[in-house]
């Protein structure tokens, strides 16, 4: 809209963001403000929906943690009754002191075994190689000297 007071000496005619049909066009600065206001609306919109989705992420995540670890600790009081189970049946034949050593050697093999494969696995851990090479170049990369 074009302010017409009509009065003499002063500003000039305003125009307005509103651009309806026979109006003329906002001035550059109108536009750039508008587009700015859209943009940073846009923005925080994204970050509001990423924050919605990073909390309904970590509730799954939570419940599905707590529930492996349930599982987890069933897990170990099955193998405690099997075990319990498999020292009386050995018991029953050799008595319950040597199938009690019988029982406790067979889960040391396995934990000698587990923790042998753990260490070789964290042996083969690097980190962040590729990260760490990129993150080297950035420096030179600002200084306008990118390979």
């Amino acid at each position: 809209m074009i302010d017409t007071s009509g009065a003499r000496g002063a500003s000039p005619p305003r125009e307005t963001t509103d651009n309806l049909p026979g109006e003329p066009l906002s001035s550059l600065g109108d536009v750039v403000a508008d587009i700015a206001k859209d943009l940073s609306t846009l923005v925080r919109q994204e970050t509001e929906l990423a924050k919605a989705e990073l909390r309904d992420s970590a509730k799954r995540a939570g419940k599905g943690s707590g529930m492996l670890g349930g599982a987890g600790l069933a897990g170990w009081f099955i193998l405690f009754f099997l075990s319990i189970a498999l020292w009386w049946a050995i018991g029953a034949a050799l008595g319950l002191g040597w199938s009690a050593l019988i029982v406790a050697v067979v889960w040391a093999i396995i934990a000698a075994v587990l923790y042998s494969m753990g260490r070789g696995e964290l042996k083969r851990v690097q980190g962040l190689p590729k990260t760490t090479e990129t993150a080297k170049q950035i420096p030179e990369a600002m200084k306008g000297n990118a390979s």
